[in-house]
This record gives structure tokens, sequence and C-alpha cells, in this order.
């Protein structure tokens, strides 16, 4: 079994759900789970595993979608099929309705065809097909062939209102997808795609729940951006949502992850910016490049467009190395921004955009900037609590000894950032597999099995590790962002 193979028919099987053929693919998508399987036996790597088994999952799921849809057909199918009775040629059943019809009013069918589009009798229907297998006569005491012309016209009806309902159904969302495009006209292609490459379309798949401690950062950010989602008529006038957002701290404290956590749960558009997306060689380009960029967001909105790494493109003004052309970038930025959080008490919170930016260098940001960020947070290392969850987020997945106590390691680990956390977990995840290949040829290497290599990690392991990864962040540094924070911040 090659990777070509099974690339082939995961195309394959997705092209048949596409074509509505759900017979076949389920057959395929059956066959793909288990070259899976049998392939990600064969792979040594762990991260290579851990993908495969990623892969297995979604294709598990776009198979458990698959028999979903398939049942769902069936039971529409064997809802709208209208009963026969076995020993009359002449006649035709018609549901039986518990109270007569006296108003002249057409019943109002629902627009869903997969979900509500049944008989009104439905819930009846086998307990009256019994009833009806021994009497030729309909719920009235009238024979049931005067009826059948009607009934035909009935089930004529629903098929029409099925077919409309699914009509208008496709269209919808072929005008709602034609309406999500943007309109680049005026501006180079070429730009326009370089900007839409840098929504993420795809989920980051990072949740609340994934970020330990960093509490007031969690319930701002969701203030920021949820909030005025929920609640619009509440977020106007003085009340209007905040523009933009500056997170302040050490490297590796986890500002980039809480941005991810805004894409996933936001569900807002989310623009993750570099200084490169906003950098051309060409005079003039970078400052369209500013405004495009934030024209593309109102449409899109609401939106959140994340800038990693602020200071490398919004610098002091004024100063004698600073470039014409960067300058102008500022410029066109800063009055964007101005332009974007909108003032006026008609403001609706579904059309907003909020910046959202992350520094380590806080101090050489420009005032002007600093001015729009109207909320300034400080992400912290984490506590001696932020500590013990970071490690149980880490080890989750990793089998611990039993003489692995988290709350020591947690005392260890102060002045260590969550990425340095994160580098000691895993140095101390491998220490195992080091013991294991130690004095090993390459060939004996190959050759040992997936459960020789799954074994416990150790207290002794993570001491080692603790000796090898050194915290990233100093005394003199900490107290230089806590001193701007004092200063600057606006919690």
């Amino acid at each position: 079994m090659s990777l070509r193979e099974i690339s082939e028919n995961v195309k394959l099987a997705r092209e048949y759900a596409l074509l509505g053929n759900y017979s076949s693919a389920s057959v395929l998508y059956h066959g793909l789970l288990e070259q899976i399987k049998k392939y990600s036996y064969t792979v040594r790597d762990s991260s290579f595993q851990q993908r495969w088994q990623q892969l297995w999952q979604e294709i598990s799921e776009e198979n458990r979608q698959v028999q979903d849809i398939m049942s769902t057909l069936e039971n529409f199918q064997l809802d709208t099929t209208p009963a026969k009775p076995s020993n009359h040629d002449d006649c035709e059943i018609r549901p039986v309705h518990m109270e007569p019809r006296h108003s002249p009013n057409p019943v109002r069918r629902p627009s869903n065809p997969y979900k509500d589009s049944k008989p009104p009798n439905n819930r009846l229907s086998v307990a009256v097909r019994a009833q009806q297998r021994h009497s030729p006569r309909g719920g009235n005491g009238d024979r049931s062939k005067p009826f059948k012309g009607k009934e035909k016209k009935e089930s004529k009806e629903v098929k029409e209102a099925t077919g409309k309902a699914k009509d208008d159904k496709n269209k919808a969302d072929v005008q709602e997808k034609e309406v999500k495009k943007f309109d680049g006209t005026g501006y180079d292609k070429d730009l326009v795609e370089a900007l839409e490459r840098d929504i993420i379309s795809q989920n980051p798949n990072v949740k609340w729940d994934n970020i330990a401690d960093l509490e007031d950062a969690k319930k701002l950010l969701k203030e920021a951006v949820v909030l005025p989602m929920w609640m619009p008529a509440f977020f106007k006038g003085i009340r209007r949502p905040w523009k933009g957002v500056l997170m302040v701290g050490p490297p590796g404290t986890g500002k980039t992850l809480l941005a991810k956590a805004v894409a996933t749960e936001c569900r807002t558009t989310f623009f993750n910016v570099s200084s490169s997306t906003l950098t051309s060689k060409y005079r003039g380009e970078s400052e369209k490049l500013v405004r495009l960029l934030f024209e593309m967001a109102r449409f899109y909105a609401p939106t959140t467009i994340f800038i990693d790494e602020i200071d490398s493109m919004c610098s002091r003004r004024g100063t004698s190395e600073e470039h014409e052309a960067s300058r102008r970038v500022k410029a066109e930025l800063l009055v964007q921004m101005d332009g974007v959080g909108g003032a006026s008490e008609n403001d609706d919170p579904s059309k907003m955009v909020m910046v959202l930016a992350a520094t380590n260098f806080p101090w050489d940001i420009d005032e002007a900037l600093r001015r729009r960020l109207e909320k300034r947070i400080y992400i912290p290392l984490p506590s001696t609590k932020g500590r013990v969850e970071l490690l149980r987020i880490n080890l989750k997945e990793l089998e611990l000894a039993s003489d692995v106590d988290l709350d020591k390691i947690a005392e260890q680990l102060e002045g260590y950032s969550g990425a340095d956390i994160t580098n000691v977990c895993r140095d101390a995840s491998l220490m195992a597999m080091r013991r294991r290949i130690e004095g090993l040829t390459p060939e004996e290497i190959r050759n040992i099995s997936r459960d020789e290599m799954h074994m416990p990690t150790t207290m002794e392991d993570f001491e080692s590790a603790l000796k090898k990864v050194s915290k990233s962040v100093s005394a003199a540094d900490l107290e230089k962002y806590e001193k701007w924070i004092e200063e600057f911040g606006s919690c």
C-alpha cells in the first residue's frame, strides 16, 4: 500500500460523496480506514504516527457524516412512500386524520425537506396500516377509491414543495458564497490573493480550556470580541466595542496562543498578518496593501486582525534610522485604525473590526499607535497554579510513572515561561527512548517494536530535563515589562 494509492482513494471517496453516490463513498471510506490503520503501523516516527492517527480520525468523521446522510435519506423515503392494500387493486389508501379538516386555509409545510416534510399522520402510520389491511374503507367509512386522485395530488404537492425547498436552499447557498467573495476591482489581483491567503479558513483548534491561567486576558478578549456579538443592543455609543487590544509580555507566555483561541472560539473572520504581508519592493504598494487589508476586513466583518510582533512594523516615528516608505506605511495604518472603531451611536457590532496586536518590545511602539490600541494588557509568566495546569495539559497524552509529583515539578519551574515548561515536558518525554536506544546499532533501533518504546516517564526524567532546559526570561526583563505596564497599561 503506497501513499499515492491512499491519496487517490481519499480523492475518489470525497468525489463520490460530493456527487451523491453515498453507497460507493461508504465502501471506499471503510477500505481507507483499514489502509490508513495498516500503514500507520509501519511508520516508526511518533510525530508521523500522530499525523496518521489524526488523518484516520478525519476520514472516520467523514464516513460517519456519509452514514448519517444515507440513514436520513432512507428514513425520508420510507416516510414519504404511500402504503397500498394487499388484496385490492382498484383502491389506494389515504392517510387517516385524527380530526376532519374544516378550515379552507392551505396547510403550511416547513421549508426543510430533510427534517420536517413528512405526512401529518406519520406517527399513526403503523396502526392505521394494520387497521386498513382488514377493511377496504377509509377512516370516515367511505370507500377509498374516490380519494385516489386527491391522494396523488397531495403526493405531487409534497414532491413539488420538497423540490422547491431544495432549489431554494441551493440558490441561497450559492448566493451566500457569491456575496462573501470580496470584489477586488481597482486593486491588483495578486495583492487581493496575497491577503486572502492570510485569512485563517482552517480551524486552529485552540480553545480557551487549552490555555492555562491568563484568566484576566481571556476575560478581556471575550468582552472585546464575543460579547458585542451576543449583546449588540448593549454595545453602542460610549459602550462601543474596543477597536484595539495590545498584548504585552515576555516571549513564550501565550500571546499568539490567545490569538488562536480568539480565531477558534469567537466565530469572526480572522486575519493573521505579519510585516512580510504588508511589505512590497514597489513604491507606494505597501500603503495600498494596508488600505486593502482594512477594506477586506470591513467586507468580511465581524473581523479580527491579528498583527504579531507589531513593533517590527510600527516603531517610533521621527528617528534617524526610519525610512520614508516605513513612515508612510505607519501613517496609513494609523489612519485606517482611526476609521475602524467608529464613534457614532448607530454602529453595528456585527460590522466590527478589531485589531489584536502582540509584542515583546512595547517600549519601541509609536505613541500614536499605543493610543489607538485602547486596551493594553500584560501577559505574565504563569503562576504556581498555572504551571501545574500547564504540566497537566502538556502531559495529558503521556504515560507517567507513579512517582511523578506535578506540584513539586511546578515549584522547581518558577520563573519559566509557558514555552519553557513545554520544552521541559518534551525533553522529559524523550528520556525513556534515549535510555532504550543507547548503545544500539541503527539496524537494532529500526527493529524495536512499538510496545517497547511506550515506557512511562519518571520523576528522574523531569529532574534531568530541568538540568538541561533553562528559563529564557531574566529578572531584569520582567522588571522592564512591569514598569511599562504600570505606566501605560490599560486592563
